[in-house]
C-alpha cells in the first residue's frame, strides 16, 4: 500500500500544480504550491495530535475551541503547551487548512485570513525551542504578487483553486509509517519543479540518484552517524537522504538563498524530522560560517560550480579553514574554498563527499597548490569519481565526486572511478539507474580495480603526474576500433550489385507482362 500511496500522491500533487499554474513559470509557482502543501500537512498534523491528546476528555480539538468557559480555557492552554513541546507549533482550529477550505466553498475572499493563518503558525513558536525552525517559514508566499493575477478576484480565484485541488488529496498524515511517503512526494515535487526551472534548478535540488551515491559513500563503514552536515544544503534533499541512510540523529545545514532555506526547513518537517533534531541556518557559508569549530561525522554537498567569492586575504588568511594551505581559492572559482571549508568541518573519523566540476582535478596556479597540499601534506583524498554529463538540471557539463577522509594511512592509495559512460539517456537528460549506482558503490567500498572503469593509484603515481588528478590519466577507457576488412566489404558490395541486377531483370519482365514497356 505504501508504494501505491506514494505513486498516487506524486501523480495527484504534480497534476494539481501543473494544471493550475497557467502562464506562471515553474520556479515562481513552486513556492506557492509547496508552501500550501506544507500548510495542509501542519494543519492535519496538529488536529490529529490534539484530538489524540484530548481522547480522555472526550472532546475534539475543534469542539474544545468552540467553548468559552473557564474549564475549557484551562484545557486549551494545556493542549497548546503540549503541541509546542512535542510538535513545535500551534494554530487554532479557525486557522486550519480545512477552515480555509470552508471559506473557499462559500465563495469568500480567503487571501486575508489565509495570510493571517500562515503568520499565526510562525508566531506561535516565538520564545520556544522551535522558533528558529519555524520563524519566517511562509515569508516567501506573497499573496499580493501580481504573478497570481491582475485583480484581487483573479488572485483569490487562483489560490482558491490550488487549495481545492490539494484538499482532494489524502496525505495520510495520521499514519506514522506514511510520513516517508509524503516526504518522498514532496521531494518528487521539488524535483519536478527543478526540471522546469531552467538553469537555476541546481541551486536548490540535487537529483535523487546523485544524492543516493553521496549518502552511500559517507555512510560506508558506519553503522550509525551521530550527525550529518551540508554547507550548501539547498532544499535539504541530499541532507535528508544521507541522514536516513546513515541513521543520523542530528542534521545541520546552511543555505544562502532565503527562499530555498525556507524550503529546506519545510522539507525536514515533512519528512518527520523533529524540530529539535535539525538546525538549518540562512547565510553565506564561505563569508559567514554559521557552525564555528563544529565537526561532523559526514559532510555532503553539491556546491555551486565555480562560483565567485570575495577571496579577501585580509579576512581569510587568518581563517583556520584556509590559512594552513598558504593560498586562497581564486576569486572567480570558489570550488576549493568550499572543499577546504568542508574538510575543516569533518571530524577525524568521518567521510566527506562533494560534487565538483572536473576543473578542480587539473587546474593550476592557486588551485594546483591547494590540490598538492591536500595530497602531499595531508593525504586527505580517498577517491575521485567521474560522473556522466547532463545528469544535473541546468548544466550539461560532466562532474565528479571528491571523497575525503582525515584518517587515511601514509601508504593509502587513491581510487579513481570513471563512471562517465554508465547511464541511460531519457529524453534530454541522462539518468543513473540502480545498476549503475550499485556498481559504483560496490567498486568504491571494495576498492576494486576494473578494466576501463577503476584504478588504484599510489601516491607515488599521483606525484609522478605532478598531482594532476584528471581521471583519464589513471583510467584508460580508450576502445580500439575493429580493423576494417576491405575484402569483406568489397565482396558485400559485389553481392548487393548482383542482387540488384537480378531484381532489375525481374522488374523489367513484370512491366512487359503488364504491357507498360515493349
Amino acid at each position: 500500500m505504501s508504494e501505491e500511496l506514494q505513486q498516487k500522491l506524486r501523480t495527484q500533487l504534480w497534476a494539481a500544480a501543473n494544471s493550475l499554474r497557467g502562464n506562471m513559470s515553474a520556479g515562481d509557482f513552486m513556492y506557492f504550491t509547496l508552501g500550501f502543501i506544507f500548510y495542509k500537512y501542519l494543519s492535519e498534523k496538529i488536529e490529529t495530535f490534539s484530538d489524540k491528546a484530548l481522547e480522555n476528555d472526550e472532546i475534539t480539538f475543534k469542539e474544545l475551541w468552540n467553548k468559552t468557559d473557564d474549564e475549557a480555557k484551562e484545557l486549551q492552554k494545556d493542549v497548546k503547551k503540549e503541541c509546542l513541546d512535542n510538535i513545535g507549533y500551534f494554530v487554532e482550529p479557525q486557522h486550519l487548512f480545512s477552515s480555509i477550505i470552508s471559506m473557499v466553498n462559500n465563495k469568500e475572499n480567503v487571501l486575508p485570513i489565509l495570510e493571517h493563518s500562515l503568520k499565526r503558525i510562525e508566531n506561535s513558536t516565538l520564545g520556544n525551542d522551535s522558533e528558529d525552525n519555524f520563524g519566517g517559514l511562509f515569508s516567501d508566499i506573497d499573496l499580493a504578487s501580481p504573478k497570481l493575477g491582475k485583480t484581487a478576484d483573479d488572485k483569490n480565484r487562483l489560490i482558491s483553486n490550488v487549495l481545492l485541488a490539494l484538499d482532494e488529496i489524502d496525505f495520510g498524515a495520521e499514519a506514522a509509517n506514511q510520513i516517508d511517503v509524503l516526504g518522498d512526494a514532496y521531494e518528487y515535487m521539488i524535483g519536478q519543479f527543478a526540471a522546469g526551472a531552467g538553469k537555476k534548478a541546481g541551486e536548490f535540488y540535487t537529483p535523487q540518484e546523485v544524492s543516493q551515491i553521496l549518502a552511500e559513500i559517507v555512510t560506508t563503514g558506519h553503522e550509525h552517524l551521530r550527525n550529518v552536515y551540508d554547507p550548501t544544503c539547498g532544499s535539504g534533499s541530499l541532507l535528508i537522504r544521507a541522514a536516513h541512510i546513515g541513521d543520523a540523529v542530528e542534521i545541520f545545514g546552511q543555505e544562502k538563498n532565503h527562499t530555498t532555506y525556507n524550503l529546506a526547513r519545510m522539507n525536514m518537517l515533512l519528512h518527520g524530522i523533529k524540530f529539535s533534531n535539525f538546525r538549518i541556518e540562512n547565510g553565506d557559508t564561505l563569508e559567514a560560517d554559521a557552525f564555528g569549530e563544529a565537526t561532523f561525522d559526514a559532510v555532503v554537498a553539491n556546491p555551486p560550480f565555480s562560483a565567485e567569492w570575495s577571496a579577501s586575504e585580509e579576512k581569510f588568511n587568518n581563517d583556520d579553514r584556509f590559512s594552513k594551505v598558504g593560498r586562497l581559492a581564486p576569486r572567480k572559482t570558489a570550488d576549493y574554498a568550499f572543499i577546504l571549508h568542508m574538510i575543516y568541518h569533518l571530524n577525524e573519523g568521518g567521510t566527506m563527499a562533494c560534487i565538483a566540476p572536473h576543473g578542480v582535478l587539473f587546474r593550476g596556479n592557486a588551485e594546483g597548490v591547494i590540490r598538492r597540499f591536500l595530497i602531499e601534506k595531508k593525504n586527505y583524498i580517498d577517491a575521485i569519481i567521474g560522473l556522466p554529463a547532463n545528469i544535473f538540471y541546468g548544466t550539461s557539463i560532466p562532474t565528479c565526486i571528491l571523497v575525503m577522509k582525515k584518517c587515511r594511512k601514509e601508504d593509502d592509495n587513491i581510487l579513481f572511478i570513471d563512471a562517465s559512460k554508465e547511464f541511460e539517456k531519457v529524453k534530454t537528460q541522462n539518468k543513473l539507474r540502480p545498476e549503475h549506482i550499485k556498481k559504483l558503490i560496490e567498486t568504491y567500498r571494495n576498492r576494486s580495480e576494473i578494466e576501463k572503469y577503476s584504478h588504484l593509484a599510489s601516491l607515488t603515481e599521483v606525484a609522478e603526474n605532478d598531482y594532476n588528478l584528471n581521471i583519464p590519466r589513471y583510467v584508460d577507457t580508450f576502445e580500439e576500433e575493429e580493423p576494417i576488412d576491405l575484402k569483406a566489404v568489397m565482396a558485400a558490395i559485389k553481392n548487393l550489385e548482383a542482387k540488384r541486377a537480378e531484381l532489375d531483370v525481374e522488374i523489367e519482365g513484370y512491366l512487359k507482362e503488364l504491357g507498360l514497356i515493349e
